[in-house]
Order: structure tokens, then sequence, then C-alpha cells
């Protein structure tokens, strides 16, 4: 495990974003209690940043918290929570040196609640409207018997809980603890994860790639025609999405998605590229192939009135320099790791972008 000295929870909250809900709501509807580990506050240095989640019900865990004594902790209480049926939302500091015996040094605060088949129908309310579009503030009391609850007009929050809010939802910042008339609250944002991957073929690489993506914090579309050749099972942040017309998912897919195509068909390849290359609000697009493939592709692409600023942000062949290896396992490393160092420079030129509009509301 890796302990680093984290930024506040104020700055880059996208990396910590992940599709708490759809797992959750899963995991209560295979086994019906779970306990919702948290982490909602750092200081110094820490395995995981504010807004690390894991799931914990009776017989697993889904997501992590930076492993090591930390997280073995964590469990435990979750699982004895579980035991003992307890209900609500309550808070646990953890010095991580003098409690833990881990050399991080640092602090964290970690928020556990309980859920149950009961409280599906609040998770779903939040899911659809999440999925729908929309970014929430959704602010939790630290207590007893305590679920989220969405900030807005039609909610009555405290003062200082609501202005949290607003805070969270227009500088779009990280999760944070509020304290009010005695009571602790955190107060997060909800949005749709926007590090979304389309991974068009489901040959050797694009199943060993899509293992690979399976323990990243993205939403994925696995997209092929040949319906019968998918896995009976993929990781949870997969879909599967059988086609016949898969450039269709590349007109449907949002801004700041990421494309690889690697199909069985080369002139297939060359097709979805192009309709890639013409919607040129990518956030990465690439193409597995060599630099004689990469070249044909931009002869078809000139041929097809696609300008050349456009063609050069196209990624062919794909994955990061310096791995040679061509085993299945090896390219889909290699390209994970492209595709990471993008969303980096994506998340990290988005703020620069808001922080002289944050700055101009002081």
């Amino acid at each position: 495990m890796q302990c680093r000295d984290l930024l506040p929870s104020t700055a880059y909250p996208d990396r910590a974003m992940i599709d708490w809900i759809k797992p959750l709501r899963a995991a209560l509807a295979t086994e019906g209690r779970a306990v919702l580990v948290t982490v909602a506050a750092t200081r110094g240095s820490a395995p995981r940043e504010a807004g690390a989640r894991m799931i914990v019900t009776p017989g697993r865990n889904h997501g992590t918290i930076g492993g090591g004594h930390l997280e073995f902790e964590s469990i435990r209480i979750a699982r004895d929570a579980l035991v003992k049926a307890n209900v609500g939302a309550w808070l646990a500091r953890f010095p991580l040196a003098a409690r833990l015996g881990q050399c991080c040094g640092g602090v964290a605060t970690v928020l556990f609640q309980t859920f149950d088949a009961g409280t599906d129908a609040v998770l779903g309310v939040i899911a659809r409207r999440v999925e729908a579009g929309e970014t929430l503030a959704l602010a939790t009391a630290v207590a007893p018997s305590s679920l989220p609850r969405l900030a807005g007009s039609d909610t009555e929050l405290p003062p200082a809980v609501a202005a949290a809010a607003n805070d969270v939802l227009g500088e779009s910042r990280g999760p944070v603890l509020v304290e009010d008339a005695g009571t602790t609250w955190f107060v997060e944002r909800a949005a749709r994860n926007d590090f979304r991957v389309a991974v068009f073929g489901n040959g050797h690489v694009g199943r060993a790639l899509i293992q690979v993506l399976g323990a990243l914090p993205c939403a994925v579309a696995w997209i092929d025609e040949r319906e019968h050749d998918f896995p009976a099972r993929v990781p949870d942040n997969v879909e599967v999405v059988a086609t016949d017309v898969p450039d269709a998912e590349v007109r449907a897919a949002g801004p700041e998605g990421m494309f690889l195509v690697m199909t069985h068909n080369h002139a297939l390849d060359f097709e979805l590229m192009a309709a890639i290359a013409r919607r040129a609000d990518f956030a990465y697009a690439g193409m597995i192939g060599s630099a004689a493939k990469r070249a044909q592709m931009e002869r078809q692409l000139a041929r097809q009135g696609i300008d050349a600023a456009t063609v050069a942000r196209l990624v062919c062949p794909i994955g990061i320099a310096g791995i040679a290896g061509r085993e299945p396992g090896a390219i889909a490393v290699a390209v994970a790791a492209e595709l990471l160092q993008q969303r980096e420079r994506v998340v990290a030129a988005r703020h620069r972008t808001q922080a002289p509009r944050a700055e101009s509301k002081r």
C-alpha cells in the first residue's frame, strides 16, 4: 500500500468520485444489508483521498479505502455493526501511526453508513437523477437512523450545511465535514461518472483490457456485434453492448469520452475512428495497430475531409512507450496506463479553468 501526502479534499475531487450507488444497490439486492465505508477527511499522509469508498456486506467487500490496517480495521468495524444490527451513520478517527502502526503518519476520518433493503427507495431516487445527468449535493447527518438527503430548495437543512452543499456544487469541491448545532454532517457531490470509456471489440486484447479497466474508477461500455462472444461475467463497472451498428454508440456517447477501437475488422476500425473524429469532442481516441495502419487511417480520413489537427489527436499505435510485450495482457496494461495519463491531463485542465472562476467569487 502506498501512502501519500494528499491534497486537501477540495482539490481534484474527480479522481475520488466512483460509482458507489449502483454496487451498493446490487449488494443490498443480494445480501439485504451493507455498510458504506467512506474516507470523509484526511490530514497529512494517508493511503487514499477523501471520497474513497468501500462497501462491506456479511459475505464480501467491494472497492477499497487503501488496504493495510486502516482497511482491515474498517472492515472489522463494519462487520461488527452488521452483526449488532446498528443503524445510521457514525465517524471513526484513525491516527494512522499511533492507532494502526502505519508508516503514513497522517490522520484519516472514516464515515460508516448502514443500509438495508428498505433504504433502496432513497438510493433509487438519487441513482435515477444522477444517471439522467444531474449533479447533486448530498448531506448525511452523523446520527442514528440517518440517510443521505438531497440538498435543494425542497429540502430543509441547517444553514451551514446548505451553504456547504452550495459550495460543493458551485466549486466542484470534494466532500466536507460540517459542524452545526452539535451535529456533524457529511456533505458531498454526486454526479455521473465522467471517466467513461467505450471499448469496441471483444477479441483477446479487448477481453484483457476489460479486466484491467474493471479495477479502475471508470464506467465502461464494451461494444461488439458478436453477441455470443462476450464472457458470461464482466466487472461491475462494465456494460456489454451487443449491436450491429457500433457507430451509433459513438454518436450516443457524451462529451469528453474515451474511445478504444480494436475490432476484428480493419475496415470497421477505420469507420469507427472516422465517426469519432467527426464529433471532435473526445478526450482520447485510440486504435490498435501499427504505424502502417495509422498511415492508412490518415489517408482515409484526409479523403473524407477531416482536418489534420483532429487527425493528429488520434492515437495509433496505442499504449504508453517502453512496454515492448505484445501479449494481450501487456497491451492492456500499457493502454490502461495511457488512459490514466490522459485522465490526469483532463482533470488538471478542468481545474485550471475552474480556479479563476472560484477566485472571482471571493
